[in-house]
């Protein structure tokens, strides 16, 4: 019962959608997804149809992992359930297929996200609108951006010193950062990190006080955890933390809900922010339901594309919860996440690397920052049309072209 209200949620936050999709459904087919493997920043998705316009999306895995995938999806032992030959405007019905007719989990939902994302892209130059436009029309026109800050001797006073100055002398004039713990801690990002003790907790209560004193008040600071404490740590580490008064605390718990959660709630007043590796709503809905979390920040690349962020998104308005998208891949994600958060009225902020608008995949490219703000495109679809004379040269080794 609660997936199908899941999916009637969806149902009812897209239906403008499928009145502006009426007036084409059925005049065009998909006839081919390929994918296609960067040097960095991941795969790439293409949609191809038989009027010749294509939609474009990003995902996580190699391209023989998407291929794979792809192929799963479109082979014999999955006929009914394929994207090939059938109407690309039909979204939600394609969503299901992927995600829920024949459940995925895992790799596979980073992979299936890009071709939604794709779809998004694609449904938006058939009918001449942004995305924005196509998911109910913009809330914002920029939107406000937090970004990220180096590595180096967290403990350093003379280093913070010159790492504040160079964040604010950023062009684009970012007002929020995120500052990882485990420079503090002296641990590789992302390993899970037994308890820290007294000594830690002090270190990270320096580190930080030193980040405040360096940027000021001006500038607004996220503890950007990634999953890696104990219950006990992240109590400490929020005790620590919590005199620089930070935008968020992020991640500090493993990524799927546990009662851990409710009791890290009850021991801080610090803003909790998670949800970058959640997939799909139903994983996002007992953070909600509790609640234990104050601010969800889902990937469209790891929550189900578009359409299965949008799923979250509708949720969490219904608890008063910010969606701040996480976002730190491609040029394709980058657009895609300021589409979708122009749309969506609970989505007051999103997250963007201080390199986003130096990516070469087209010329010029369409990314507008100042200001700490993104402005929003108004072009049909993502707004990108890809250079692909770039992408062949910046294929990864051995990867053929969009297959």
């Amino acid at each position: 019962m609660q997936k199908a209200n899941l999916m009637s949620n969806t149902e009812y936050g897209l239906s403008g959608y499928d009145a502006l999709a009426a007036a084409r459904q059925g005049e065009v087919k998909i006839t081919a997804i390929k994918a296609l493997q960067l040097k960095e920043r991941g795969t790439l998705i293409k949609v191809e149809t038989n009027a010749g316009i294509s939609g474009y999306g990003e995902c996580h895995g190699s391209g023989p992992l998407a291929r794979e995938v792809i192929e799963t999806l479109e082979g014999p032992r999955l006929p009914h359930l394929g994207l090939i030959g059938k109407d690309p405007l039909a979204i939600q019905v394609h969503f299901h297929n992927m995600f829920y007719a024949y459940p995925q989990r895992g790799r596979a939902v980073r992979i299936l996200s890009g071709i939604d994302i794709a779809l998004w892209d694609l449904a938006g130059k058939l009918l001449n609108q942004p995305v924005s436009k196509l998911l109910g029309g913009n809330f914002r026109d920029r939107i406000r951006l937090y970004s990220h800050c180096g590595g180096g001797d967290f403990l350093s006073k003379d280093e913070w010193r010159d790492r504040a100055q160079e964040l604010k002398e950023d062009p684009h004039g970012f007002k929020a950062f995120k500052i990882d713990i485990h420079h503090v801690l002296k641990v590789p990002m992302q390993q899970f990190t037994p308890s820290i003790g007294p000594q830690e907790a002090r270190d990270v209560h320096r580190a930080y006080v030193l980040a405040r004193e360096a940027l000021g008040d001006d500038i607004d600071i996220i503890v950007h955890c990634h999953n890696e404490l104990d219950l006990a740590s992240a109590i400490r580490v929020a005790e620590a933390v919590e005199p620089i008064k930070p935008l968020f605390y992020e991640d500090p718990l493993a990524p799927t809900y546990s009662e851990a959660w409710s009791t890290l709630r009850q021991a801080t007043r610090l803003t909790i922010m998670t949800g970058e590796n959640i997939e799909l709503a139903e994983n996002a809905l007992p953070f909600l339901q509790n609640p234990v979390i104050d601010v969800l920040q889902p990937d469209l690349i790891n929550s189900g594309g578009i359409t299965g962020t949008k799923m979250i998104a509708d949720l969490a308005a219904l608890y008063r919860v910010p969606v701040c998208l996480h976002n730190v891949s491609g040029l394709l994600l980058n657009m895609a996440s300021q589409q979708f958060s122009a749309a969506t009225f609970n989505s007051p902020m999103m997250e963007c690397t201080r390199r986003a608008d130096q990516l070469q995949w087209m010329n010029p490219n369409p990314l507008e920052i100042a200001d700490g703000y993104m402005k929003v495109s108004t072009r049909p679809g993502l707004g990108v049309e890809l250079d692909e004379d770039y992408l062949k040269s910046q294929r990864a080794e051995g990867e053929p072209w969009w297959e």
